[in-house]
C-alpha cells in the first residue's frame, strides 16, 4: 500500500485510529449533562459523527439519533453500524434540520474542524437555529493558550495481520486563529513499515474567546474534561466540556 492509498482510504482506518477511545463513557457523560440541563426531549444530532459510534450509544439510550459529517465513506460505515439512524453529508457550519432538536453533540474536539472563527460562528448559529426551546449543545474544546506542542499521544493495534501505530497531537504557533492537529500512521506488515503523516488546519481560540462567541446564543456551563464525573472547570486545564443551553 502506498502512502497516498493509505490517505485516501483513511475512513477504513478511522475506527482503528480511535480504538483507545471510550465512546460509551463519553456518550453516557453527555447524556447525564443533557438530563441535568436539557428539556427531557430525545431528538439528537451528532456533528462530525464519523463512523457513528456515539450515535450508536445514543440510539441505545432511547434517543432518535442522527449524524452529520463531510466524509461520505465514514457515513456509509455509520449507516451500517446504525441502520435505524439517518445520516447526512454536510458541512456543520451551514446545516439545517426539518424539526427542532433537543440535543446536539460534537465529540472528539471536532468543533475545531471549523477552519476559522467566522466558520465557527456560522456553526454556532446553525446549532442555535436547529435546537428547540431548552435544547442543549454539548462539545469538548482545547484552549489554544494551553496547548503543549511537544505532547503527542500514540497507541498501537493489530488488524488483519498488520501492526498499526497511530499518533496525534495539537500544535499552535503562538498567534492567530489557526492551530493544527498533526496525525501519523505507521503500518508494519511482514517486517516492512510504511508511514503516513498529515496536518489538519483547525480553528484556535482561548476558552474566554469561545465563551464570548457562545454567550449571546446560549447559557454556558464549563466542566473539567472528565467523562467519569461532572466537575466544574477550575480554570487551569487546557481541555474542557461545554454544555450550552439555548437562550
Amino acid at each position: 500500500m502506498s502512502s497516498n492509498a493509505l490517505y485516501t482510504d483513511l475512513s477504513s482506518y478511522y475506527d482503528l485510529m480511535c480504538a483507545d477511545i471510550d465512546y460509551q463513557a463519553q456518550s453516557h457523560c453527555v447524556r447525564r449533562l443533557h438530563q441535568l440541563f436539557g428539556n427531557q426531549g430525545r431528538r439528537h444530532l451528532d456533528l462530525a459523527c464519523g463512523t457513528g459510534p456515539h450515535v450508536r450509544h445514543f440510539l441505545d439510550f432511547g434517543y432518535a439519533s442522527a449524524g452529520l459529517d463531510l466524509n461520505q465513506p465514514m457515513l456509509d460505515i455509520a449507516q451500517q453500524r446504525c441502520p435505524e439512524a439517518s445520516f447526512s453529508c454536510h458541512d456543520m457550519a451551514s446545516f439545517r434540520v426539518d424539526e427542532p432538536l433537543d440535543l446536539i453533540t460534537c465529540f472528539l474536539y471536532s468543533i475545531h474542524y471549523n477552519p476559522g472563527v467566522a466558520e465557527l460562528q456560522a456553526c454556532l448559529a446553525s446549532v442555535h437555529e436547529a435546537l428547540g426551546d431548552g435544547g442543549v449543545f454539548c462539545f469538548n474544546s482545547v484552549d489554544k493558550a494551553l496547548i503543549d506542542n511537544s505532547s503527542f499521544v500514540r497507541h498501537s493495534v493489530e488488524h488483519e495481520g498488520s501492526q498499526f501505530t497511530f499518533g496525534s497531537g495539537w500544535h499552535y504557533g503562538g498567534a492567530g486563529e489557526r492551530q493544527a492537529l498533526r496525525l501519523s500512521i505507521e503500518k508494519t506488515s511482514a517486517g516492512e513499515t510504511q508511514a503516513w503523516q498529515d496536518e489538519h488546519a483547525m480553528v484556535a481560540l482561548t476558552f474566554a474567546e469561545l465563551q464570548r462567541l457562545l454567550e449571546p446564543l446560549f447559557e454556558v456551563q464549563v466542566f473539567e474534561h472528565d467523562y467519569e464525573r461532572i466537575t466544574p472547570w477550575e480554570g487551569t486545564s487546557g481541555n474542557a466540556l461545554f454544555a450550552c443551553v439555548k437562550r
